[in-house]
């Protein structure tokens, strides 16, 4: 429940409440402690996808959630969509437990196999997906998601320390932040837009349809399950996790599903496939931590200097050294994802109640917890004007027709392709061969040409497409 809470609120999210508690850890029972922090960061992730459902307000992981999530809320489905994230959480939450307790030693020697060659196949792979995550024209996510690319190379080079295009600014030597770009094309374009537009009347008619019919879960369970097992795997992945796994299951639902047609103005779908992955990858991110001591993330890192607090080294050693450990935070998992669902789902009408408040209320408030948001991660007010002009930048794509969600997921991936290009590069003497001759590298390779031939095939078979040409009108009969 304190996770659920963490998540709701902008900006603060679960690395900044956990490094907050991490020195009560102390004072608390070595499981207890553990347990407790664990629950915080998977309890989040739920958090994440309400406040992006009903505000359009999105953390990181749940920026996925705000294209047919918040489609919904305008289509006064909030109740659905919220109930969808529910269950396809505990899902997802389901499948990643059952691969944690089972295959945990196992798993966890995979990411020992990845390279640097691998990990940029694997993000090239993720370029690729762009097309998939983009609802409009192809070439109008790709030119975003290089405009994304370019936003991320801003700050200072981790190999070189040299800073690049921050334009002698101090604030810009970190890079920008993923929250502030996030929350500004985000949250405060739908102020913008709203503003624009005149609009004074919420979404929400006084009618809540929280329990989907027979129809409509049919269609939840097996983007659920899709978003689970792409969760589960990605989870395992250093430099994965939820926040690429909510795109690679969003990208697979668009592709794949009967329903695909309908993803990205409002479709279930797109809710399900994304809340499954985000709550199947927190859990598994715990795989690599406690098979082979890596932390794939921020949190994962906090959670190791947890252990290591309580003299427990995290390694291959440690299931066997700590079975009561390892299998006390797995059936904690498996209660927390119980009362996930037991109490949060039944809270779905407290959560609409935020759409009683008048707009003249309402929209203050989300630009006061996106400003307040985005200070609270660095204490830093430049944070704040980054917000702001993205605000009005977003606004400006959505006015061209433009889309945020591929900026953003090239803005993800694309110091993360530097850095292990570089790195392959470097230790491959500067051949280029080594990106085809590794096993898993050529694989992605492999696959990232056959979705090219397949989206040119896909567009050449619908260019080629003749419309039936229009009968002419027959002029009406004077009399």
């Amino acid at each position: 429940t304190v996770g659920t809470l963490v998540g709701l609120l902008p900006g603060l999210g679960p690395l900044s409440t956990i490094s907050l508690l991490l020195p009560l850890t102390y004072s608390i029972p070595t499981a207890g402690s553990l347990i407790m922090l664990a629950g915080i960061y998977y309890g989040a992730q739920y958090g994440d996808s309400v406040s992006a459902i009903t505000m359009k307000i999105p953390h990181a992981s749940s920026i996925v959630a705000c294209i047919d999530g918040y489609q919904m809320t305008l289509k006064g489905q909030t109740g659905l969509a919220l109930f969808t994230a529910g269950v396809s959480s505990f899902i997802g939450g389901t499948v990643a437990i059952v691969v944690l307790s089972t295959l945990a030693p196992t798993l966890g020697e995979v990411a020992f196999l990845f390279g640097p060659a691998d990990y940029c196949a694997l993000m090239m792979l993720g370029f690729v997906c762009v097309s998939f995550v983009t609802t409009g024209n192809m070439l109008n996510g790709l030119a975003m998601s290089l405009i994304g690319v370019l936003l991320g190379m801003i700050g200072t080079d981790v190999n070189s320390g040299v800073q690049r295009y921050t334009m002698d600014l101090p604030f810009l030597a970190d890079g920008i932040g993923v929250i502030s770009i996030a929350l500004g094309c985000f949250g405060i374009t739908e102020v913008v837009k709203n503003l624009d537009s005149g609009s004074q009347h919420s979404p929400f008619n006084g009618k809540i349809n929280l329990i989907p019919t027979w129809p409509e879960f049919k269609r939840i369970i097996p983007s659920a399950l899709r978003g689970s097992v792409v969760g589960s795997l990605l989870g395992i992945l250093p430099g994965g996790g939820p926040t690429i796994a909510q795109f690679a299951a969003y990208a697979i639902d668009k592709k794949f599903s009967k329903f695909k047609h309908e993803i990205g103005s409002g479709a279930i779908e797109g809710v399900a496939g994304q809340a499954a992955a985000d709550e199947a990858a927190a859990r598994t991110s715990f795989i690599p931590l406690m098979a082979i001591g890596i932390p794939e993330n921020a949190v994962m890192a906090l959670m190791m200097a947890a252990f290591i607090v309580k003299g427990i080294q995290p390694g291959p050693n440690m299931i066997a050294t700590h079975p009561d450990l390892f299998w006390g935070l797995v059936a904690s998992m498996w209660v927390g994802n119980c009362f996930l669902l037991v109490l949060n789902v039944p809270l779905v009408r407290y959560w609409l109640s935020v759409f009683k408040i008048p707009f003249s209320v309402l929209f203050p408030a989300i630009l006061f917890f996106c400003c307040i948001g985005t200070y609270s991660i660095n204490n830093n007010l430049e944070d704040v004007y980054i917000t702001a002009v993205f605000g009005f930048v977003g606004y400006a794509f959505l006015r061209l027709g433009l889309e945020a969600a591929p900026l953003i997921l090239g803005f993800i991936l694309g110091p993360m392709l530097e850095e292990n290009f570089r790195r392959a590069m470097l230790l491959s003497r500067g051949s280029f061969g080594t990106f085809v001759t590794r096993p898993i590298s050529g694989t992605l390779f492999v696959l990232i040409a056959i979705f090219i031939v397949w989206q040119l095939v896909a567009f050449f078979m619908k260019s080629r497409k003749v419309v039936a040409p229009v009968a002419p009108l027959t002029p009406l009969a004077v009399e």
